[in-house]
């Protein structure tokens, strides 16, 4: 016999608790008895919702029907809420149990088993809220206590079958929410949610109904969210078009607010009729807008409301004023909002100052607010982020006092420019911790909001928003995503996968965080441009273009290895939450990546250009058919309509056009060397390409060589070094037409042991500038490609000097003609007076970057004081050469945290005086258009090299919080490449 035990406390999947007891058991079921839930019918409609939600999940775990009572039985669970349940109120009197701790409160609860808490009744599981949703979620406790996922439905985590249900639990009371109001936004729907509810879920009314919100409500409080704001486009009608709608939140008690856009929870989107309403213009029609104002207003009065004070344009524009001037604008605005609580006052009969009410500083609203609009001191603040998760500004020290606090509106979904990301998750989570956290550090509190569009497929994102929502406390180090994402696969698809699973989605959020698959066409919207050139280089540094493909294949090869692992009942699970999102983002970068090596491939004349366009083809119709998998057999079509592959069928999403080598020439043999646009072609007269980049001894450099077909027919070709030290990882072979045979990749390398010693003797350069090694203590052989009777001679050149000085040293050395360092391997670490450098697990292209906390810190400017008081980051690294030089700086492009802080750290080498280094970036500018598209703000200060040998590079905080992720020092050899060389460190 099976008999699942569970103790309370799990892990980053718990509630916080206070005041620890002793641990009893209690058994839902046995084999020949199960418990019933009593509840009292008096109490509010989400606690018997939840009830029932409990009870079924019990049965679909077991297979036994637990009964739902209004009355007392010999085993039970007593749920109920303070105030509103009579059994609740007789064990308070008794003193049976204490309730003392949560009375009174917000969203709180105890759990605790009660020995012979009734005459006839021998124990009782005993559940109580402070409120209404308190006792919901402590109910629903239990649901994840017997190992049901908040995802049960919305992604078939089907329970595990267990026969008996035994839990031990620990007399424990509930900590508040960390955030009062706690919820989503459904947005973009057009392509998901509205198709799949009116073609599939609720056909009856053919759009996101009742019957769809029940759902999504069922989900919030499984999530223990509180607040929804409803889809708003026009593919949807109004949440209030539909009566019952509000009736159904109220019954799950989940509180209803709106965006930034819709005042007053007025869908200014579909609701507004330009016909029979005129102009939506508040200096000239504002009899009519605050007639639908009032309308709502007074309709919604009998439930729990959020209304969003302000206005916007239609849709997600600027409103529109006779005026075009800051001062009127915010002077008009400002009108608005005191007309709107005079609304508000009427229809509600309360003080404004007790009704809860937002305003949303959104894109051109946030300038209205930066020139002094004044806002009522109740009105709860909420922040929001630039749409590509860094948020533009918090609160100042003065607004952290605000009566009314302040919150966030996050998105993890996007409509815009510079680009949609509508179709995955591809925002990072450990971003959004980031964000998130130092949002809850400077007091925004009161509302979380996750722009989460179709809800699918960005259930983890959503879920670990609202945990670090419910209990920012278990959230302190961003080595706590690691944590919460293997808790969360390890409850989802058991403890043998679950590491593997982490690994896997932080490497697939790494590759998506240095450029999302969205954005991987380098096309953009508004107006909408095709597909444009990649700044992923494929002949410098490895070939960017190559290594993002293999990425990529190793994180296909091993979701498709840890689907066939899970277990059946949760192989649909792992499609959805896993499978799917990975291998999307997958072949969405393949079918890019492996069109620009076919477009470049035909430009040097490969017969392999053929190749890689059938590869693009593959991963485009890969898309294909995962995607309608999903739609028509998934969960036996439970989920169709609801995913589609090309949202506003952008460019990004269509099939690219390839590129063809039409050529009917007899077969030669090809070479394309690392380093060079141009394959070797000795037609043209020092053309500099048919030698390969020097090889640093200090360095563990390996090149490669592309040995192609041009033409048809079949190649013999043999590679012959000449001399024994020179490593090539295939030295003979023939290529073909057949496809996939076209091109050899080989790669070169050196046998340092057997390499003389280069002497200093000094000689004219090889004729290609990025070497930048001294034209001195070089060892120069070559490798002989031969074909047929055809020879090509591919110089190599090492350069091996011995320095006695370089022995035992340890740190960085350049290498042809840069130094590149990731900003967490410092050579020293010196703690400032007030701040000290932390590092930050799972960001930047690194995976890691470092950052100096706390953020509370005052910035500093005075240079003297800088160099006296600010941490200090300090890299040693050896120079070849001198001069001035470009240190070029990576930082994640974030915001100042409020105006008189900034992006900024101070830079130096040796003893140069500190140079202060700013990454902020103003509006949406171009420069913060490409920052976002790519993850990264790059910025650069000239320093001076004065001669060859061993420096420091040092940098301080100047704000803190600026996490820092790739530092290249340029001494003029670097290449242009999307991400910075990899490390130059001593080998």
């Amino acid at each position: 016999m099976k008999i699942f035990k569970v103790f309370i406390t799990l892990l980053f999947f718990q509630i916080a608790f206070l005041n620890a007891q002793n641990t009893l058991d209690f058994s839902i079921v046995k084999a020949t008895e199960s418990c019933s839930i009593v509840i009292d019918k008096k109490d509010a409609k989400v606690v018997e919702i939840a009830a029932n939600i409990l009870a079924n999940d019990i049965k679909n775990t077991t297979g036994k029907t637990i009964k739902v009572l209004n009355e007392l039985d010999d085993n039970i669970i007593l749920a109920g809420t303070i105030g509103n349940n009579k059994l609740i109120e007789k064990l308070i009197k008794s003193n049976k149990i204490d309730v003392s701790t949560i009375k009174n409160t917000w969203e709180r609860f105890s759990i605790q088993v009660v020995k012979n808490p009734f005459k006839g009744v021998s124990q009782a599981l005993v559940i109580v809220g402070s409120d209404r949703r308190g006792t919901a979620y402590g109910i629903l406790e239990i649901s994840r206590m017997i190992g049901v996922s908040p995802w049960e439905w919305w992604a078939d985590v089907t329970p595990s079958k267990q026969e008996d249900i035994t839990l031990s639990i620990e007399n424990r009371v509930s900590h508040e929410p960390s955030v009062k109001y706690r919820g989503i936004f459904i947005n973009d729907e057009d392509w998901g949610l509205q198709r799949w509810a009116a073609l599939n879920f609720e056909p009856e009314i053919g759009d996101i109904g009742p019957k769809t919100y029940s759902k999504i409500f069922e989900l919030l409080l499984r999530l223990r969210a509180n607040t929804i704001w409803p889809a708003m486009h026009r593919s949807t009608k109004p949440f209030y078009s539909y009566p019952e709608n509000k009736k159904v939140a109220d019954d799950y008690a989940i509180i209803i607010g709106t965006s930034h856009a819709e005042p007053m929870l007025s869908n200014i989107n579909t609701e507004w009729n330009h016909e029979t309403m005129g102009e939506y213009r508040y200096d000239t029609n504002s009899e009519v807008i605050k007639n639908l104002f009032a309308k709502r207003v007074k309709e919604a009065a009998p439930y729990e409301n959020m209304y969003t004070t302000g206005m916007r344009g239609e849709h997600d524009s600027p409103m529109i004023v006779g005026e075009d001037d800051t001062d009127q604008q915010v002077k008009l605005l400002e009108n608005i909002i005191t007309d709107q609580r005079a609304i508000l006052k009427k229809e509600l009969k309360k003080d404004p100052k007790a009704i809860p009410q937002a305003f949303i500083p959104y894109k051109e609203v946030l300038k209205y607010y930066q020139n002094g609009l004044h806002l009522p001191e109740d009105i709860t603040l909420v922040w929001t982020d630039d749409n590509y998760g860094y948020i533009r500004q918090l609160s100042n020290p003065e607004e952290q006092k605000r009566k009314g606090g302040a919150g966030v509106y996050y998105h993890t979904s996007y409509w815009g420019r510079p680009h949609d990301y509508l179709w995955l998750n591809s925002t990072n989570p450990v971003l959004m911790w980031e964000e998130m956290s130092k949002a809850y550090e400077f007091q925004s509190r009161d509302l979380w909001i996750l722009n989460c569009g179709d809800i699918k497929p960005h259930e983890y994102n959503i879920e670990l928003f609202l945990d670090m929502a419910w209990n920012m406390d278990t959230f302190d180090k961003s080595s706590s995503i690691r944590t919460h994402l293997k808790s969360w696969a390890a409850r989802e698809f058991g403890n043998k996968n679950a590491t593997e699973i982490t690994n896997l989605m932080f490497e697939n959020n790494r590759l998506a965080y240095m450029r999302r698959p969205e954005f991987m066409a380098w096309s953009q919207v508004e107006p909408v441009t095709k597909a444009g050139e990649t700044e992923l280089t494929q002949y410098h540094y490895g070939d960017e273009v190559t290594s993002r493909i293999n990425a990529y294949e190793h994180v296909v090869e091993t979701t498709e290895r840890l689907y066939n692992s899970i277990s059946e009942n949760r192989k649909d699970a792992f499609y959805q939450l896993v499978y799917y999102p990975v291998i999307g983002a997958s072949k969405l970068n393949q079918k890019w990546l492996y069109y620009y090596k076919n477009k470049f491939s035909a430009q040097q004349r490969k017969a392999s250009a053929h190749f890689y366009g059938e590869q693009s083809a593959n991963a485009y119709n890969r898309i294909l058919k995962e995607t309608n998998y999903y739609n028509k057999t998934l969960a036996q079509g439970k989920w169709n309509h609801i995913m589609t592959m090309q949202p506003r069928f952008l460019p990004v999403f269509s099939k690219p056009v390839y590129s063809i080598v039409d050529s009917n020439e007899k077969p030669t043999l090809g070479l394309a060397l690392e380093g060079y646009e141009m394959e070797v072609n000795h037609d043209i007269v020092n053309s500099f390409a048919d030698v390969l980049p020097v090889f640093n001894s200090y360095t563990d450099n390996h090149y490669f060589i592309d040995v192609f077909l041009k033409g048809k027919g079949n190649v013999e070709w043999k590679a012959i070094p000449k001399n024994d030290w020179i490593k090539i990882s295939e030295t003979k072979g023939v290529l073909t037409n057949e496809s996939g045979k076209q091109q050899k990749r080989l790669w070169v390398s050196i046998d340092w042991d057997k390499v003389p010693k280069g002497e200093n003797q000094k000689e004219a350069p090889l004729g290609h500038d990025f070497q930048l090694i001294p034209p001195s203590y070089k060892v120069n052989s070559a490798i002989d490609f031969v074909s047929g009777d055809h020879t090509v001679t591919i110089g190599v050149s090492v350069y091996n000097p011995k320095f006695e000085v370089l022995e035992d040293y340890s740190g960085f050395v350049e290498d042809k003609g840069f130094v590149s360092i990731n900003a967490e391997n410092f050579s020293r670490k010196v703690n400032g007076l007030e701040a000290s450098w932390e590092l930050l697990e799972g960001l930047g292209y690194t995976g890691k970057v470092i950052t100096a906390l706390p953020r509370s810190v005052n910035s500093e400017t005075d240079l003297k004081l800088i160099q006296q008081n600010s941490p200090l980051l300090e890299y040693d690294f050896y120079a070849f050469n001198f001069g001035e030089v470009d240190v070029r700086m990576q930082a994640v492009p974030t915001h100042a945290n409020y105006e008189g802080r900034g992006v900024r750290c101070a830079v130096a080498i040796d003893d140069a005086e500190p140079v202060i280094v700013n990454f902020q970036t103003s509006g949406r500018s171009d420069e913060w258009k490409q920052n976002v598209l790519k993850n990264a703000s790059v910025k650069s200060v000239k320093q001076i090299v004065n001669k060859a040998g061993k420096h420091t590079l040092k940098i301080w905080m100047v704000d803190s919080g600026v996490m820092l992720d790739q530092i290249l020092i340029d001494l003029g050899g670097w290449k242009k490449s999307y991400a910075f060389p990899k490390e130059t460190v001593k080998k």
